[in-house]
Order: C-alpha cells, then structure tokens, then sequence
C-alpha cells in the first residue's frame, strides 16, 4: 500500500496526507474507484504521474485515486510498416516518458521531441503537453475518458477535444473527466518529424523543418532538458519541480506594445501576441536560484531555469506558493502583464 502522503507522490514532493488511498491497477478499478466516491459525496483527487500538482500542506480531505493502469497496444503486427502508420492505444497510468522511449525504438514518429517529460500519458491531452516544437495534440487521435456528470464512457475525437496551447476541454472543465485511454495516431519510419525549435536544430545540426534520426532527436532532447534541470534526478534539487510553472502569456495589443523592445513577441492569427514568461520573469528582476536567500532558501528558482519553481528539500507548500505569488506580482508590476500558473494547485491558490 502506498503512501497516504501526497508528497511522497508529486515531483515537487510537497502535500500533506490523504484521508484515503486507492490505487487502481485496471480500467474498472479506476471507474468504480471514482465512481463510488462520487455516488457517496466524496471528494476525488485523481493522481498520475503527480508531475503537475501543488497539493497544500494540509493534504488532501478525500479520496486520492492513483491511476496505475497499463497497456500500449498498436492497432497492427507490423507497427504499420504497410500503410506508414499506427494508431496506438495507450492506457492513461503508463509513464510518458516511458512511451516515447518505445515509440523511437519501433520507429513511431510524431512523439520524440516530447522526450524527458515526466507524468503519465492520462495527464498528457488535459494539458496539452508540449515542448520543442511538439505537442501532444498533434498526434492524438481520440481520447477516452469517464465522464463523472454522465456517468458513463466517452470518447472525443482530437477536434472535439478543443486543443489550445496547454488547453483543452478537458481542462477548461476540470475534474469532470477522468481520462482512461489516448488514441495516438504516429507516422513510421527512421527519421523525426521535421524539427520545428531552433535550439533544438542547433543541437541537431540541421537546419529548420529538416529532419534527424528518432534516437537522435530524443537524445538531443533529453540533453537539453537535462541542462535546465528538467529531466527527474533525486539527487539535484533543480528538478524537485513541476517543470515550467508559469505559461507563456498572450497580449493585447496594447500590453505587447509597452513591453521593451527587446522583450520576445510572437504574432498570433486572432491579433494577439504570444510573449516569454522566462524573459519576463528574468528582466523583472527574478533570476536563475532567485530565493535562495530567502525564507530561509527552502523554495527557489531554479539554477538552470527561471521558469521551474523548486523545492531546496525541505520546503513546504507554503514557501513554494509565496514564492510564485512575488514573481508573478513582480512581474505583473514591471510589465502589466499576469502569469498564470500551469501546474493543478490542490487545496490552495496564488
């Protein structure tokens, strides 16, 4: 049995107890488990890879449900090597990162630059999870779920998912739906898809919208990630994280207009602009190990990254969420502009 102790259980490792813990190993474990919570008026947390979450200290007054299902199964033998395609049914409690290690072995492409991300495959379409120049709306196909006001199983193909940058349905209606699998949809062949990041074609050595042999592109990748302290390592403290916490902010006109000159700007088709949260954060005077020094260094910036909020080892939920409320304010009294947390916060707010 594992745990009752949310931090035990989050790559922040920060959360008080669970008044209850169930771990469901199947598909029908998971249903029953939140469906007789729901029926008996209980509260449901449903945990992943618990990669995404800042849970309070007080923990969680309910039922944590832990999704540890399995199963990756092509629609073909031969991977599609025929047609030049697969679609793969991922059971939402494997490791993310797992399946994109066995997508570049058996040549499935469409998923290698989401290399190094750390949850589980269920969390991947709520967020829309992506990195490098990829994202996992890109090849989903459809998605499964369990709809807990309907009571019942449904399944949303990729238009009907509403995919937006670290959105979809799933998350503008949050905890409605408890994802059971993701249809992914992959071409097959030796090569990546066309690179798309330009740092990641500077490490490749290509040039943008070439391509590069899968293994490389996930080594690159995981390299990349490395150095900024995004790939999960007990021992470094950089990566006690939920990965980036703050999303890219999207700008009216007049808030893009009064940024520097300098400042990242990104047009986008409905007349706003796309701009950096690391940039914003780092010009507003939060650098690289920002709060070291402060409440007594337990909850800082990351060294490598100024987008990772990270627990030093025995931070508290507390010294992390004070931390993000001072950047965030920070930066909103530097630029006008408001950062939004990407992370769930369970049992607390900035």
């Amino acid at each position: 049995m594992p745990s009752t102790l949310l931090r035990d259980h989050t790559t922040l490792r920060l959360g008080g107890p669970a008044r209850e813990w169930v771990r469901a190993a199947t598909e029908q474990e998971l249903v029953a488990a939140v469906a007789e919570a729901d029926a008996a008026g209980t509260p449901v947390l449903v945990l992943g890879g618990g990669s995404n979450l800042v849970v309070a200290d007080a923990g969680f007054d309910g039922r944590v449900v832990e999704v540890a299902t399995s199963g990756v199964a092509p629609d073909s033998e031969d991977d599609g090597a025929v047609c030049g395609g697969v679609v793969v049914r991922v059971a939402a409690g494997e490791g993310w990162d797992d399946l994109v290690a066995t997508a570049v072995e058996r040549g499935w492409v469409g998923l290698e630059a989401l290399s190094g991300i750390p949850g589980s495959v269920g969390a991947t379409p709520i967020q829309n999870v992506g990195a490098y120049g990829q994202e996992v709306s890109q090849t989903i196909a459809s998605v499964r779920v369990w709809d807990r006001t309907l009571r019942g199983v449904r399944t949303f193909a990729a238009a009907d998912c509403h995919f937006g940058y670290r959105h979809s349905r799933f998350k503008a209606d949050p905890g409605r739906h408890v994802v059971l699998t993701v249809d992914l949809q992959l071409r097959t062949g030796s090569l990546g898809a066309p690179v798309t990041y330009a740092e990641l074609a500077r490490t490749l050595g290509v040039d943008l919208h070439d391509r590069a042999p899968l293994a490389a592109v996930r080594e690159a990748v995981l390299g990349l990630r490395a150095g900024k302290g995004m790939v999960l390592d007990e021992a470094d403290h950089d990566t006690w994280s939920a990965g980036s916490f703050f999303t890219n902010p999207f700008l009216t006109p007049e808030q893009a207009a009064a940024l520097p000159d300098d400042a990242p700007r990104w047009e986008q088709p409905d007349g706003r602009t796309k701009s950096s949260a690391a940039w914003l954060i780092e010009h507003a005077g939060y650098g690289k190990g920002y709060g070291l020094d402060l409440r007594g260094g337990r909850a800082s910036l990351s060294t490598k990254h100024t987008l990772a909020l990270t627990n030093r080892g025995d931070a508290t939920a507390d010294d992390l969420l004070a931390l993000a409320r001072e950047v965030r304010d920070g930066v909103e009294a530097a630029y006008g502009v408001r950062l939004v947390n990407e992370p769930v916060l369970v049992g607390c707010e900035l």
